[in-house]
């Protein structure tokens, strides 16, 4: 065969074969979507509401102040010649127990002259009250009528009255000098616990220096700082018996999970706080160093710690997570499968709650899930329905099947 014909033989079967894969790309089916998109409501949990009356907490932080203290000095001078085991830092004392006793030598000296002057005063008293028998008989002998200066200088009134003043300034010096010999005994004030002690045996101590500082033990003060206008929902101690709200105190960094002491509002200090602008109050929290129960942990003075206070009870209101409340202070509602977005009146939120005066309706069902999408009116569905829905689709189909 020559090479003409091979040629025309190839070119047939090459023309032939392109024609082929040619018809085949252009008779192949199309493939088309159907049905493939559908909308489906979100998956959505819900939490039913109940309306009532609550009490709310508010927590706050403060810092620990003693409510009384004294620093300790000294009414006379001299020489610190003892002093008593009690007087130490951290001891505690009681009302009226001696803690530092001055050198008394010298106030008892002068106690004796008080003293003397006084007897040598007496007496004068005594020898005038003689003179003035005498010139009260020798005035009735003269028988005569005498203007009233003449009769006082002669019944000698004026000396009588100058004996009289040297006996009662006798008097008051003597006081005077008991008193700076017993106040060379220092005392404790009140039952108190001892923060610092500033001498020893021997020091030189004069009227006005610092001895020590001294704590009463048997209440300190917590000032914790609220806003302004949680404070019409506290209530404050009044005279009498009447203890104000219920306060917890709390020092998580110094003190075991669940320990707290308790305490009640005392008093609202009148002045805000300059730099966060909040007011101001006093719990007092009774044996804060838990002297009387030792089970108890001790509060320290000007340590920081968290306050819970009680507030007052809130009637008529429906109780909801604060995680709940969205922004604009709406509460997402599932109604009949859609998403209904309400707005609420909040009467009070605490670190937990928000109390919701109106807006939602008891036993409506609100919407816990957060969404990427909100619009209202929005399909809904709960987890639960799915599940009940495809088991009532199984069932249907293993019927039919039977």
């Amino acid at each position: 065969m020559s090479n003409k014909k091979k040629l025309l033989i190839c070119l047939i079967i090459f023309i032939v074969g392109g024609g082929i894969t040619l018809t085949i790309f252009l008779t192949e089916p199309t493939a088309t979507r159907s049905g493939a998109t559908k909308k489906t409501a979100m998956l959505v949990e819900v939490t039913g509401v109940q309306r009532g009356t609550f009490q709310p907490t508010i927590v706050a932080t403060g810092t620990v102040q003693p409510a009384r203290e004294v620093i300790l000095s000294p009414r006379v001078n001299g020489e610190v010649i003892h002093q008593y085991q009690g007087f130490t830092p951290g001891g505690f004392v009681k009302k009226g127990e001696v803690l530092l006793q001055i050198d008394p030598a010298d106030y008892s000296n002068t106690l004796e002259l008080r003293e003397s002057d006084l007897q040598q005063a007496v007496s004068e008293l005594n020898i005038e009250m003689g003179r003035q028998d005498v010139a009260q008989k020798g005035y009735q002998l003269v028988d005569q009528e005498l203007a009233d200066i003449n009769k006082n200088l002669v019944l000698r009134e004026p000396q009588l009255n100058a004996v009289k003043a040297r006996v009662g300034a006798a008097r008051a010096s003597v006081k005077q000098a008991e008193l700076n010999l017993q106040r060379t005994r220092i005392k404790a004030p009140f039952d108190a616990h001892i923060l610092s002690r500033n001498v020893n045996e021997g020091s030189q101590v004069a009227m006005g220096d610092n001895l020590g500082r001294l704590v009463a033990m048997d209440e300190y003060w917590v000032v914790v700082n609220v806003p302004i206008a949680n404070l019409r929902w506290l209530s404050f101690s009044e005279a009498g018996d009447q203890e104000g709200s219920k306060v917890k105190v709390m020092n998580r960094k110094a003190w075991g999970d669940g320990e707290y002491r308790t305490g009640y509002l005392h008093r609202l200090i009148g002045a805000l706080e300059d730099q966060t602008r909040l007011a101001r109050v006093l719990v007092s929290v009774p044996d804060p160093l838990a002297y009387q129960n030792d089970s108890l942990p001790a509060l320290m003075i000007n340590a920081f710690v968290e306050a819970t206070i009680e507030a007052k009870e809130i009637e008529d209101v429906i109780r909801l997570q604060r995680d709940y409340v969205r922004e604009g202070g709406t509460v997402w509602v599932m109604e009949e499968g859609k998403l209904q977005i309400r707005e609420v009146d909040i009467l009070f939120s605490d670190a937990q709650y928000a109390y919701i005066s109106s807006g939602l309706d008891e036993n409506e069902q609100v919407v816990m899930t957060n969404l990427a999408t909100i619009s209202e009116g929005a399909a809904l569905r709960l987890e639960g329905a799915d599940r009940a829905a495809d088991q009532d689709s199984l069932s249907a189909t293993a019927r039919k099947n039977q």
